[in-house]
């Protein structure tokens, strides 16, 4: 009795099996060729079988096109307005002039260039660890790749986030001309962390310190003025 019931139980798997196997290939091969119905507006579309079969290429986005969008968001606008009221107490200083070359050290994005350039000054070097183009070049602050005495102005808002601080500082002072000036700026300070961070400089004299606002933020602006190195 028991072995026919088995019998019994053996035979309806097998059908139910085949059943399962049936009902597959009938789903696998009425797969649609598109993805939306023949009466939508959209029917052309076909439904892509693989990767490989995508209609068209993914569109590619133009750095000019990329940054067109970036620039033009109120973001970045505040930003470099923001640095363009920053840098215009130097011109009434004489320490920034149109034609000034000037170097900004890890500059992200490049707000700080685009400033310069608004204020009419037309070589402006900024530098980053991922270039930037238009308004950024790759290099490495600790290691800069320029000559002695090269720049009028040097500025930087990212001392904090250097690896080798006395090593970034003194890259920065090295491309500055006799009479030129180093511009620093940090997270607003106190006097002990303010003479810290001059004593990183070792060809330069101390000019002022001033709390100041820059996109946003509360800051203070450590200036230096590059002397004559001795022979």
């Amino acid at each position: 009795m028991e072995r026919h019931i088995q019998i019994f139980l053996n035979k309806i798997s097998y059908v139910f099996i085949a059943l399962a196997s049936v009902t597959l290939l009938f789903l696998f091969l009425q797969i649609p060729d598109t993805c939306v119905p023949h009466s939508s507006a959209k029917a052309h579309l076909r439904f892509p079988r693989s990767s490989c079969d995508y209609p068209s290429p993914r569109e590619i986005v133009t750095i000019e096109k990329k940054n067109k969008r970036l620039w033009s968001t109120r973001s970045w606008q505040n930003k470099v307005s923001s640095f363009v009221q920053f840098f215009q107490p130097f011109r009434d200083l004489g320490l920034l002039h149109n034609h000034s070359k000037v170097l900004c050290v890890s500059v992200g994005a490049g707000h700080e260039i685009m400033g310069l350039t608004q204020l009419g000054v037309v070589d402006v070097t900024g530098t980053e660890l991922v270039d930037s183009p238009p308004l950024v070049s790759r290099a490495d602050p600790h290691n800069l790749p320029f000559f002695d005495n090269l720049f009028d102005l040097a500025f930087s808002a990212h001392l904090a986030e250097a690896l080798f601080p006395s090593r970034f500082i003194s890259e920065m002072e090295r491309t500055v001309r006799p009479g030129g000036a180093s511009v620093i700026v940090v997270d607003e300070c106190g006097d002990e962390e303010t003479r810290s961070i001059v004593g990183l400089f070792k060809n330069s004299i101390f000019v002022n310190a001033i709390n100041v606002t820059l996109t946003g933020m509360r800051m203070t602006r450590i200036m230096m003025r590059t002397q004559n190195v001795p022979s």
